[in-house]
């Protein structure tokens, strides 16, 4: 003998919609969260910038570079010059001008203890107009694509 518990007609269909609203909530508390702690992740350095108003320099028509190779000789235009008669090159080739911008170009291999040194040995000279000389970075990998611009960093 079968025994029937339900009746046909008391069966309750399967429910396809999803209940989103748990989603939802957690959902935004991790936005509140984030919210948060999104401003006490960054790192905020004060500091008092100061304005500049200074035009840009004219280029020269003829630029004074001092090369400081890989093997930390010194050169002067196209000419090697010996550490000691820096000062004396220096003072022929700009008449003793001493307001004349001295523009730097270093190897890459140089290390930055080594190219103070030669800033140093300008400044000992009276010369403290001085420019860094770097490649713009074009976005190219291949250096003959690069062309070599004096940057504006100068020491005072």
């Amino acid at each position: 003998m079968a025994v029937r518990l339900s009746d046909p007609g008391d069966e309750i269909g399967e429910i396809a919609d999803i209940n989103v609203t748990p989603f939802i909530d957690v959902t935004l508390v991790l936005l509140i969260i984030f919210m948060v702690a999104a401003p006490l992740s960054t790192v905020d350095v004060a500091v008092d910038l100061p304005t500049s108003n200074a035009q840009p320099q004219p280029r020269p028509d003829k630029p004074l570079f001092l090369t400081v190779r890989q093997d930390l000789s010194l050169a002067l235009g196209d000419d090697t010059v010996p550490r000691g008669a820096i000062q004396l090159r220096l003072d022929n080739e700009t008449g003793r001008d001493r307001e004349r911008r001295i523009f730097v170009r270093a190897d890459q291999a140089i290390s930055y203890g080594d190219l103070m040194g030669v800033m140093n040995l300008l400044r000992g000279a009276g010369y403290l107009k001085v420019a860094l000389v770097g490649l713009e970075d074009t976005g190219a990998t291949p250096a003959a694509t690069q062309t070599a611009r004096p940057l504006q960093a100068a020491t005072p």
